[in-house]
């Protein structure tokens, strides 16, 4: 007789209980006219390859066209490619529209 675990047993994982399940939000599912109009210009920016500045919220500045865009998130492709969360940005601009 082996000494060996009994390894038919089945391990589920249990979900904390402040932990609440997934749910969409009106802005992730249906697209509201903001929402549009960001990926309306986020799309044109991208196929006419801009070159954007964007200024963080701690006051950095990444300068580079735009590569690819999600929900949360953009690509720049500058001196090198950066991922950038849309929560840092405080506001972007094309070059030479400084003022």
């Amino acid at each position: 007789m082996t000494n060996e675990p009994n390894r038919t047993k089945a391990y589920t994982r249990k979900r904390p209980a402040d932990v609440a399940p997934f749910r969409l939000t009106a802005y992730e599912g249906q697209p509201t006219p903001q929402r549009n109009a960001e990926l309306f210009y986020l799309q044109k920016q991208i196929q006419s390859q801009t070159p954007m500045v964007l200024v963080l919220e701690d006051g950095e500045t990444i300068e580079g066209c735009i590569e690819w865009y999600d929900r949360n998130a953009l690509k720049i492709r500058g001196r090198q490619k950066t991922l950038v969360y849309k929560s840092a940005i405080k506001y972007m601009y094309k070059v030479g529209d400084q003022g």
